[in-house]
């Protein structure tokens, strides 16, 4: 006979959180390689122009290399397991843009008509106050999610911004276009900034909305049609967008914002038929405003007959139209480059004149780097939105992939309509290139919306914390024979 033996097992429940790497070393190791690079491109433009090492090398180096040493210290600090590429890719930007400013400084032809000389200095100054905008959006915004309870505010707040360029006394209207403002001596553009809190409301009205955004009354051919009621948003946004383009002359913007949205829009529904709308939206705005505002039309023959539009600046025709040379002479300026470019410091862009280092820095960067520089930088953009679009697959909660690819989607929206404007792809915008051109809004602007993305990224990647430990963990096992 044998009898059950009751034997006490004890078995400790220990389930530990899995140590996700911070990638903070990987970070400030890229961080080397995004400073050294800057610093000797501007050594190279320093040897081209004068045959010497410039004099401001070393400040430069220690200027770019404390910011960016600054900017990893509170990413270390308050981000620590975000994404480790953002900060170095925005970093090697913004020092190559600071060095072809300079390099645009040195022009006597630009100096002579007073739009060179000292745009480098106000540039590392603006990325000066970027770099404390980013740490204080890392500082105060502890979670992301928290952005979500103003996003009617948001709306209001991104209204005010478009809005304050048409204020009679502060709107400024430079070049034909009406998005500036003018403070205490400084232009402001306020669009710049207008992007980021309109991701903001964009994000939260569509996490709420999406399901019924998504449904469709009916399918033709191969696409499934909204409900009419459900096309209110997209009717909204697009006629917004259309008076932006009217009163404030404004393409840039305006395709920036509707684009913006129509990506969110695809992206929270899965619905193709809303891109195919937007596309089809959007074109008919831009030809119907096209067809009554000349600012917009003289951008347009620039852009189907750049060399027109070159001989009639240069012949002096007083027909009441500002004729520009620009869009030709960006066109040559790349032809020039050629595949490897002439080098560093020795292309001729300054004949651009105006603009040179903001709206065509591009055109600089194709002739002294040639195709494979320009194609580099694009590959910079680009990885910037690969990651940023990466960290929306990542978040955990709808509000962070949606704020995520409306970020991403408005930085790569932004580079392609100023590359494709300068290149001659599509007419031009007036916007600048992020990082690079010249301009305090561009720079704080883009600083801080790779400050949210970096934020949006370590929450994402951030390990769960472990559970705490089961005051149940003793069991009893019975053992028998």
């Amino acid at each position: 006979m044998s009898s059950s033996t009751n034997t006490p097992t004890h078995h400790t429940s220990t389930i530990g959180s899995i140590g996700a790497p911070s990638r903070r070393n990987t970070e400030l190791a890229l961080l080397v390689f995004a400073v050294v690079i800057p610093v000797f491109a501007y050594a190279n433009v320093g040897l081209a122009i004068d045959d010497k090492v410039p004099t401001g090398l070393l400040s430069y180096g220690l200027g770019l290399g404390l910011l960016a040493a600054v900017a990893h210290l509170a990413v270390r600090k308050f981000a620590p397991y975000a994404d480790p590429l953002l900060l170095p890719l925005a970093t090697l930007l913004n020092g190559l843009g600071l060095v072809i400013i300079w390099r645009l400084d040195q022009s006597k032809l630009l100096q002579s008509i007073n739009q060179a000389g000292n745009a480098a200095p106000r540039q590392l100054m603006y990325t000066a106050l970027a770099i404390a905008l980013f740490v204080a959006v890392l500082f105060f915004l502890k979670d992301h999610r928290v952005l979500q309870r103003y996003t009617y505010i948001s709306m209001v707040g991104a209204l005010v911004l478009l809005l304050l360029p048409l204020v009679p006394g502060l709107g400024a209207n430079i070049y034909g276009a009406k998005i500036w403002i003018s403070v205490a001596g400084f232009s402001i553009q306020p669009g710049e900034f207008a992007k980021i809190v309109l991701a903001i409301f964009f994000a939260g009205y569509l996490m709420v909305k999406r399901d019924a955004l998504a449904l469709a009354s009916r399918r033709f051919m191969g696409l499934y049609l909204p409900r009419g009621r459900d096309l209110g948003p997209i009717l909204v946004v697009w006629f917004i967008s259309i008076l932006i383009l009217v009163f404030e002359t404004d393409l840039g913007t305006s395709l920036l914002f509707f684009g913006m949205f129509v990506i969110m829009l695809y992206v929270a529904t899965e619905r193709t038929s809303w891109i195919v709308f937007g596309l089809l939206m959007s074109a008919g705005g831009a030809v119907g405003v096209a067809s009554f505002e000349p600012h917009i039309q003289t951008r347009v023959q620039a852009w189907l007959d750049p060399m027109h539009e070159y001989m009639l600046s240069r012949s002096g025709v007083q027909d009441g139209i500002i004729h520009s040379e620009q869009a030709m002479q960006a066109l040559w300026a790349f032809g020039s480059g050629g595949t490897l470019g002439t080098g560093l410091g020795q292309g001729h862009s300054e004949l651009i004149r105006f603009a040179a280092n903001s709206d065509f820095i591009l055109a600089t960067f194709g002739e002294e780097l040639g195709l494979a520089g320009v194609m580099a930088i694009l590959m910079l953009y680009g990885l910037i939105a690969e990651r940023g679009i990466r960290t929306a697959l990542a978040a955990r909660d709808p509000f962070g992939k949606l704020l995520a690819v409306g970020l991403s989607g408005a930085f790569a929206l932004q580079v392609f309509v100023v590359a494709g404007g300068v290149m001659g792809l599509i007419p031009l915008t007036g916007m600048t290139m992020p990082f690079l051109a010249s301009g305090g809004s561009s720079v704080i602007a883009n600083w801080a919306l790779i400050g949210v993305l970096i934020r949006i990224s370590d929450t994402a990647r951030r390990p769960a914390p472990a559970p705490a430990p089961s005051p149940d963990a003793e069991m009893t096992q019975v053992v028998r024979p």
